[in-house]
């Protein structure tokens, strides 16, 4: 028999309707973030999987701004309690999911989620790209069911793909004529860029709006602060200078117009001296 007083009593209130659910009709509730783990202990691939990483999550979260969405990245996710048994705890290089709450997580538990995330990128080396182009295909899409997903080599540009969940399978997103890999679920393009991040000179996937630009990351942005900063001080040297002009010129007009009080002056002395006296 369930009891009842467990159900109503102020430690379920944060309990997910799910979970309130599976409480009320006696079933054990699966553990929740903080109860499962979420470091396996292995680092990266490489440092530029890290960087590759941080130049699809960075510019995103500022994208999105404040709308309600959460974009995660080389942490775990949770689609079945069965993966607490099987130690399977791998998860995405990077995911987004809409429509969620904001907020910081350990691990990305569907069960204490809203959703599970709509779109999985995996970052592929060596060790790592025959599982994820074949296993975790099937497991995002089977059991994750994820609306797209993406894979791209750091060190070969050239394995870049995308898949749409379309009746239940993954179906390839055609790239655009030049080379684009389109997202409808964020109406944006992944796109490949070469050139430097962080001081590594590569060829790396970014995102970027339908009309092609690139979503900035933090270097982009801190140089496009200070470019700012720069035009906006030279605006000020130049409404400065305008200034001074304006001030110029306003000087000398007084001084001519001084002048010629000076001289309409004198040639009143000189008529005056002869005995002519002007009208007023």
């Amino acid at each position: 028999m369930t009891d009842t007083s467990l159900i109503n009593s102020p430690e379920t209130e944060s309990l997910t309707h799910a979970q309130a659910s599976w409480l009320e009709l006696g079933i054990p509730i699966p553990p929740t973030q903080d109860e499962l783990p979420y470091d396996d202990g292995i680092p990266m691939e490489s440092p530029r999987h890290k960087l590759q990483m941080e130049l699809l999550i960075d510019p995103l979260v500022i994208w999105l701004g404040d709308q309600d969405a959460y974009v995660g990245g080389n942490m775990f996710v949770y689609f079945s309690p069965d993966q607490v048994k099987t130690q399977d705890y791998r998860g995405p290089d990077v995911f987004v999911a809409l429509d969620v709450p904001k907020g910081e997580r350990k691990s990305w538990v569907t069960w204490c989620e809203p959703k599970a995330p709509d779109i999985v990128i995996e970052l592929l080396s060596d060790s790592t790209a025959a599982i994820d182009k074949g296993r975790k295909k099937e497991i995002y899409q089977n059991q994750l069911r994820a609306t797209e997903y993406f894979w791209f080599n750091p060190f070969d540009a050239t394995d870049l793909a995308g898949f749409r969940l379309i009746g239940g399978s993954y179906e390839p997103i055609a790239p655009t004529a030049d080379g684009q890999l389109i997202s409808p679920t964020l109406n944006l393009a992944l796109v490949r860029w070469s050139g430097d991040f962080k001081g590594t000179e590569a060829t790396w996937l970014r995102w970027a709006t339908p009309d092609g630009t690139l979503l900035p990351n933090d270097q982009e942005t801190v140089e496009q602060e200070r470019q700012r900063a720069e035009q906006e001080c030279q605006r000020a040297e130049q409404e400065c200078q305008r200034a001074e002009q304006e001030r110029q010129r306003a000087e000398q007009e007084r001084q001519r117009a001084e002048q010629a009080e000076q001289e309409l002056e004198r040639l009143k002395q000189q008529l005056q001296a002869r005995g002519i006296t002007l009208g007023e």
